[in-house]
Parts: structure tokens; C-alpha cells; sequence
């Protein structure tokens, strides 16, 4: 059985994209899918990378009218300046890892978060917020408050792991063949590598 590990950030526009297609895509091929959320900020500084304030302003202005086709082609409401962003991942990202750690599929609470941050203006740092999107996901609320110390201790690993895998930006897809793909708009390679195609 393939296996697939999401690496991915909370806070990161293009997770956001990605819908629910990276379980989508897992569910076809029969596939298990991990999803890894990090602190992007930190594997950015560990892998080369510059935070989007940082980079050039010809970089900055392209990365909106990106994220403005992607979500056209997504078909997926998108706020390129939401109201809150950046914000803290950790949170969420805690909230991911104990929900994931019952056994469930959490893909559909990761899109929950993500589109709770780009197309709803919420602040995904606010307990009441990840609670909302739990709940709506059919989780225990109460999940934003369980294990932290087993999720933060999880959230730090998975940076580590994500270097060592060869990941340097969100969303990064690697097989357990060590095939890897970078970003919302790769989804389409994944599932034609998962395909025997490419």
C-alpha cells in the first residue's frame, strides 16, 4: 500500500488550495496519507527559504496574482490579504495532530483550518475558532485542549523530519519512494506518479 506524508503549514495559502484533494487523490490509489503540519517560518530559514514579507516586491506581486489563478482554478473563494495572517500556526496545528492521533482522516479539518484563515477572515490562533472547525468536521471540540505536550512534541519532529526528507516549502508531498512534490499545483504529478504514468 503507498503511503503519502503531507507536509504543511496551517497558515499557508496553497495547503489551503489544495482542498480536499490530497486525500482524494490517497483514496484512489488506496493509498495511507500522513499529514505533517510545521512551523514554515522555521523550515524556510532551515532550507534557503525567505518569509513572503521578505521577498522582493516583484516576487510578492507575483505570489498574489498566483494564488489569485490558483484559487480560480481550484474553485475556491480566496481573500489574498486575509485579515489575519500571519498568525500562529501552533495552535491548529496542535489541534491537527490530536485529531489525526485518534485514527481519523483529518483532511477535511485541515482544509476546515486553512479556509477558516484564506476565505473566512478568522484567526486560527483563537481556541473558539479551531473548536468550530472541529466540531464541524464531526471532532471533539475539546481536542484543541488534549495531549499538547504530545502535539507540540509531534509539530517540532515533524520540521525535523521534513528537512531530512528533502521538504522546503508547504504544501510538500513525499511517497515512500521518495518521490516528492512541491506545492498545490503539483497534486496533479502526484496522482500520475501514483498511477504508474510518470
Amino acid at each position: 500500500m503507498p503511503h503519502i506524508d503531507c507536509y504543511f503549514a496551517t497558515m499557508s495559502p496553497y495547503t489551503y488550495l489544495c482542498g480536499l484533494r490530497p486525500a482524494e487523490i490517497a483514496r484512489k490509489y488506496g493509498a495511507t496519507i500522513t499529514y505533517k503540519p510545521l512551523d514554515i517560518m522555521a523550515l524556510f530559514a532551515r532550507t534557503g527559504g525567505v518569509p513572503p514579507k521578505d521577498r522582493h516586491p516583484n516576487r510578492q506581486a507575483y505570489r498574489l496574482q498566483d494564488l489569485e489563478r490558483r484559487a480560480k482554478v481550484a474553485g475556491l473563494p480566496l481573500n489574498v490579504k486575509p485579515a489575519f495572517w500571519p498568525t500562529n500556526p501552533a495552535p491548529s496545528s496542535f489541534a491537527i495532530i490530536a485529531a489525526q492521533n485518534t485514527g481519523a482522516d483529518v483532511g477535511g479539518l485541515v482544509h476546515a483550518i486553512t479556509r477558516a484563515c484564506w476565505a473566512e477572515d478568522r484567526d486560527i490562533s483563537q481556541d473558539d475558532v479551531i473548536r468550530d472547525c472541529l466540531q464541524a468536521e464531526g471532532f471533539d471540540p475539546a481536542l484543541v485542549d488534549r495531549d499538547m505536550m504530545t502535539s507540540a512534541d509531534t509539530y517540532a519532529q515533524n520540521l525535523e523530519h521534513a528537512v531530512l526528507a528533502g521538504a522546503f516549502g508547504a504544501p510538500f508531498f513525499i511517497t515512500d519512494t521518495d518521490a516528492r512534490f512541491w506545492g498545490e499545483d503539483r497534486l496533479t504529478d502526484l496522482d500520475l506518479h501514483l498511477s504508474g504514468k510518470i
